[in-house]
Parts: C-alpha cells; sequence; structure tokens
C-alpha cells in the first residue's frame, strides 16, 4: 500500500523526561503541535502517541524527537521553541536538508541556544565573524546572546577580557535629577548588561570579574581613546550612538577583538535620528568583508506572545504615538 496514503501509528518514549516541561503545562506545548498537524497527537503514561499518515508522522516524529533531546539537556521549553522547531523541521524537508548542527554557546551556568531562525543565524554568526551587527526589535535576544557569546568566549579563553558599553542618552528623564554620585546616575543605563551577565555565571564570579576588570560595563563616552587587544566588545542600544560615537567604538578593536552591535532602528533617542550611527553603517560598512548583518524581525521575539503582536502592531501602522520601549 502506498504509504502516504496509508496510516502510521508511532509511540515515543518519555521515560526519564520531565513532561511537564516538554508538553507544557496543562500540555500547551503539545497543543502547538496538534494545532499545527493533521495526525492524532495525545500523551499516554510516559509516551507520546501518534497517528496519521506516514509522512506527516515522521515528521512529528522529528519534532518531538529534537524537543525530547532539548528537555535532556536542561532547556526549559515553551510554546515559541516549540513552534520554531516544527518549523525548522518543515524547512529542512521541503530544502532537501539533513538535520543542521544545533547552534549553542556555554556560558558558566547555563546552555544557551537560539529559539528561532534568525536568533540562529546570529549566534552563528557570531562564532564565525570578528564583526557583527544585530538590528532588531525589542525582545529578540540582541543582547542576551551577545553577552552568552562573549561569556562563552572567555570561559574557552579565545579572549581576556569582556567590554559591556552602552551610550547614556536620556529618554525623556534628565540625569542631572537623578539621585547619587555619576556612578549611581549612569548605572540604570546599564542594568540590562548586568542582568543578563548575572543570568550567564554566578553573581559572586561576575562581581569578581567586574573587580578585576576582566569585564567591564562602561558608558560608551568611556571608549574614546582606547586599543582593546584580546576583547570581546559589545555595543548596545546603539542606536542612540551617534555617527561619530559609532566610528570610535569601531575603531577600538586591538589584535584578536572581537565586537557585537545591537540595537533597534524604531528606538532611538537621539535629538535627530538621523545622527544616528546603527543607521549610518548599514550603508557605510554593508559590503565590508569580515562583517556580518543580522536583520532580526517579530519572528525572532521570545518574550511573551503579546510582545510579538504589539511590534506587529507598531509596525503596520495602528499604533498611535511614540515607539515602545524596552
Amino acid at each position: 500500500m502506498n504509504k502516504e496514503l496509508s496510516d502510521t501509528t508511532e509511540r515515543i518514549s518519555l521515560a526519564g523526561i520531565d513532561t511537564i516541561n516538554l508538553l507544557g503545562v496543562g500540555d500547551a506545548n503539545l497543543k502547538v503541535i496538534q494545532n499545527s498537524f493533521r495526525s492524532r497527537v495525545f500523551a499516554r503514561g510516559d509516551e507520546i502517541v501518534l497517528s496519521g499518515k506516514g509522512p506527516e508522522v515522521e515528521l512529528i516524529t522529528s519534532v518531538i524527537l529534537s524537543l525530547r533531546e532539548q528537555a535532556e539537556n536542561g532547556v526549559a521549553l515553551t510554546e515559541r521553541d516549540v513552534a520554531y522547531a516544527i518549523d525548522k523541521v518543515i524547512h529542512q524537508r521541503s530544502s532537501g536538508q539533513e538535520r543542521e548542527r544545533d547552534s549553542q554557546v556555554m556560558a558558566v551556568k547555563r546552555l544557551v541556544k537560539p529559539k528561532s531562525r534568525g536568533q540562529t543565524e546570529y549566534l552563528e554568526a557570531m562564532q564565525a565573524s570578528d564583526l557583527v551587527v544585530a538590528i532588531g526589535p525589542a525582545g529578540t535576544g540582541k543582547t542576551y546572546l551577545a553577552v552568552a557569546a562573549a561569556v562563552a568566549a572567555l570561559n574557552e579563553r579565545q579572549v581576556e577580557r569582556i567590554v559591556l558599553c552602552r551610550p547614556a542618552v536620556e529618554a525623556g528623564e534628565s540625569l542631572g535629577f537623578l539621585p547619587g554620585d555619576f556612578k549611581e546616575k549612569i548605572d540604570p543605563y546599564m542594568r540590562p548588561l548586568y542582568d543578563s551577565l548575572f543570568d550567564m555565571m554566578s553573581r559572586d564570579k561576575a562581581n569578581r570579574y567586574l573587580a578585576n576588570e576582566v569585564i567591564e560595563i562602561v558608558p560608551l563616552a568611556y571608549m574614546r581613546g582606547r586599543t582593546l587587544n584580546n576583547a570581546f566588545m559589545i555595543l548596545d542600544e546603539a542606536q542612540n550612538a551617534t555617527r561619530t560615537q559609532m566610528k570610535m567604538f569601531l575603531t577600538r578593536m586591538g589584535f584578536n577583538s572581537r565586537a557585537v552591535v545591537t540595537g533597534d532602528v524604531t528606538q532611538i533617542d537621539l535629538a535627530h535620528a538621523s545622527e544616528s550611527g546603527l543607521v549610518d553603517i548599514q550603508g557605510v560598512l554593508q559590503d565590508i568583508e569580515g562583517i556580518r548583518f543580522v536583520m532580526l524581525d517579530e519572528q525572532d521575539v521570545v518574550r511573551h506572545k503579546l510582545v510579538h503582536r504589539i511590534i506587529q502592531a507598531y509596525r503596520s501602522g495602528n499604533g498611535r504615538g511614540a515607539e515602545p520601549g524596552g
């Protein structure tokens, strides 16, 4: 009988797996799979049972095996992870590709894996190129993955130090009216970098690295006049760096150094958006060999599902007023 027309039943064991992680709370992850295919997919005891046409059952099996492998590696699975696994397997089948090597980096505390096709491209670009520019909306993992790649490079002794910086641009609030000395005024601008760093390694180890200047978190203006060898440099919120500041940052790269520039061109807080260095370099540096540009979009958002819809609404012009922050 034609395999394409005949019904096939497949059972996939979940023995030894955290089934709540794999299936989701209230079977939310399983429902994503059920709603994506015509075949019957249900959990029974410590196994998942599939019933449907042969080719589709094979495809669903590949999806579940991929998710099971991630669960075995300690990845906390979300509905977004399931949707990405489905998209990835379908793309591989339609393009005739073999199962591609999973991109990932090992930070001190966790294994960090991309959760979308754009994030996979971004992580692979950072592993292959000395200068990567990532542009995309809030929630696409631009900062988080860059810090993960930097920590992994430090762990593997590919670099000797990490330098994280942001432009300290006032977005409707004046620094002068914030309490405290200069460092206390600046720290809130740097907080997202601290948050990402503390998620990659213990707070004690991070603070020790910070105290010994193995890791630096500084305002962009403090980069002027320096040359950084054996360093992993990250410029975050680069849409708020001027063209002059962008050139200054990029020319800090010394021997055996790597740089990542991240930003969102829809959230420019400069008085004149045309002054944004991130906008400028898309034309100036686009064709230079050794520089990779990665464009992320709402399909790469890994925050709450409403963030994806909010970004779509603003992009389509349904939103009113200023662009959303974050």
